[in-house]
């Protein structure tokens, strides 16, 4: 909850566009959770909110009000932007684009917020992506109230598994779309270095997150296979 008329905040920014002459609506992730500001940003060249205002830098940021769209007044420099390139910059911006859509605004996320920015220090290091982004899927579904149940591959023997909306991870009795066992444990255990394993991890999380985008195609992947094509 907003216990006061004015906060300052250490943030991230997710997302930005023009909302009326000389400002702008942002979506920022914050150590107090996601909120919508309008920020006014001006053309003189004493102002140097729109440059700090980019995609990967550490903020500071004055917010006020407490109705759902609030008004940002101060915008400083918390640390040194992340440079994030290629597949690793296309990365980011499928992190922020989940949150965007996903996580819901005014609730605390400090969590997830310390997870966020280690992800961006370890995008900057170019270190594998592929762990990186399934790590942080992971804690977002655990933020959103959707982990993944991994206890049925435990107690029941079969060898392939599916997944069920609402259900989770059930047998099924073919490998077709299915997930192995053994790479289902293996992803329960945090044993991620096989290909095979990462492999069936990416497939099950974008299953999971499917119906949580409503069918909605990220543009951040298009990103991914436009750099591929």
């Amino acid at each position: 909850m907003w216990r006061d008329d004015q906060r300052e905040l250490t943030a991230f920014l997710l997302h930005s566009r023009p909302f009326q002459e000389n400002t702008q609506l942002v979506e920022l992730l914050t150590d107090e959770g996601k909120i919508a500001a309008v920020v006014y940003v001006s053309d003189s060249k004493k102002s140097n909110k729109k440059a700090l205002l980019q995609p990967f830098t550490p903020l500071l940021v004055t917010i006020r009000g407490q109705n759902q769209l609030k008004k940002m007044s101060k915008v400083e420099s918390a640390g040194k932007s992340y440079i994030l390139s290629a597949e690793h910059l296309y990365s980011g911006f499928y992190l922020n684009e989940l949150l965007v859509r996903l996580l819901p605004e005014n609730v605390p996320c400090i969590d997830l917020y310390q997870t966020y920015s280690d992800a961006l220090a370890r995008l900057n290091d170019k270190q594998p992506i592929e762990v990186l982004l399934r790590q942080f899927e992971r804690a977002l579904l655990q933020e959103l109230g959707f982990s993944i149940d991994f206890s049925v591959v435990y107690q029941d023997n079969a060898q392939i598994y599916r997944y069920v909306i609402d259900e989770g991870l059930v047998p099924a009795l073919s490998l077709d779309k299915g997930y192995s066992r053994e790479h289902l444990i293996a992803i329960e255990q945090g044993q991620l270095t096989q290909p095979e394993v990462l492999q069936t991890y990416k497939r099950l999380m974008r299953e999971v997150f499917a119906p949580l985008l409503g069918g909605k195609p990220l543009q951040s992947r298009k990103l991914f296979i436009k750099a591929k094509t």
